[in-house]
């Protein structure tokens, strides 16, 4: 198997101070949560910004290049990867400037589904202006499917050319209005995959650790982090999105599962060096 890359989501945009007090708002703290994560094994950091003054999610492009600019100050070989799913009500507008910036991926939602008691849109035309953007500015896309039918849309794509590859999946799992997050679900959607494809884990809450274990033993790739879950355990909140990241690697090691290096990531995930 791969060495594992570790991808930390460390802020999101649905999470606040009310939930756990150490999450990260400004762009300030999300660099020093980003280089904390880097330093016990991290090597990619999914990021969302925050207006610094409410907390409230932004699609402020100055505040992304304040996150990118200050990442690749302090530790350069870091995968950035921007969101560009944003926040719900946020425009296409809005959604997709972060790309412009040139982080080194962003996601790329593959369909509308029900979010909760939302509805997070993702009209196709919109998902092909994103994916043609990335090709041209050269940012990997980060395919993310929050069910089996978004996997088909994405081999459309890429059988379109709009999705270069090889593509990599990050499969969301357990969120209110998409696939439940099981060991027989996760089965399903790894089979279902491209044959050249990489692949990774994200589940919210009490689901996270034990998909991101599937995943491991499974040779697949984990996200963790605050934005899908802000616990440790069952009533303790974890202390930051570093001690998520020291779980993940010490189970790996346990499980004889190598952590991928930023330099190994980047081979996995076909990105250019630094």
């Amino acid at each position: 198997m791969d060495p594992l890359i570790i991808t930390v989501a460390v802020t999101g945009a649905e999470v606040t101070r009310e939930h756990n007090p150490n999450l990260p708002i400004t762009p300030e703290e999300i660099v020093q949560a980003a280089v904390e994560c880097y330093d016990v094994g991290a090597s990619i950091v999914h990021v969302h910004v925050r207006d610094p003054e409410t907390g409230k999610p932004s699609s402020d492009p100055e505040l992304f290049k304040r996150v990118l600019e200050g990442i690749r100050e302090k530790r350069p070989d870091m995968i950035v990867q921007f969101t560009t799913g944003g926040a719900i009500g946020m425009t296409e507008e809005e959604r997709i400037a972060p790309v412009y910036l040139k982080p080194d991926m962003a996601t790329l939602n593959m369909g509308s589904m029900n979010f909760g008691d939302d509805v997070f849109l993702n009209p196709p035309k919109f998902i092909r202006r994103l994916a043609k953007t990335m090709i041209e500015v050269g940012v990997k896309p980060e395919i993310e499917v929050y069910d089996i039918s978004m996997i088909a849309t994405a081999k459309k794509l890429i059988k379109e050319g709009l999705i270069l590859e090889p593509p990599h999946f990050d499969f969301v799992m357990g969120v209110p209005g998409g696939i439940p997050a099981t060991v027989e679900n996760l089965l399903i959607m790894k089979r279902n995959l491209p044959p050249n494809a990489t692949w990774s884990v994200a589940a919210v809450g009490r689901h996270q650790l034990p998909m991101n274990v599937t995943a491991i033993l499974l040779g697949g790739h984990v996200r963790t982090g605050f934005e899908d879950n802000v616990y440790y355990k069952k009533g303790v909140l974890a202390k930051s999105n570093a001690q998520l990241v020291e779980r993940i690697v010490r189970i790996a090691e346990e499980l004889g599962r190598p952590i991928a290096t930023p330099k190994q990531a980047r081979e996995i995930l076909h990105l250019k060096e630094v």
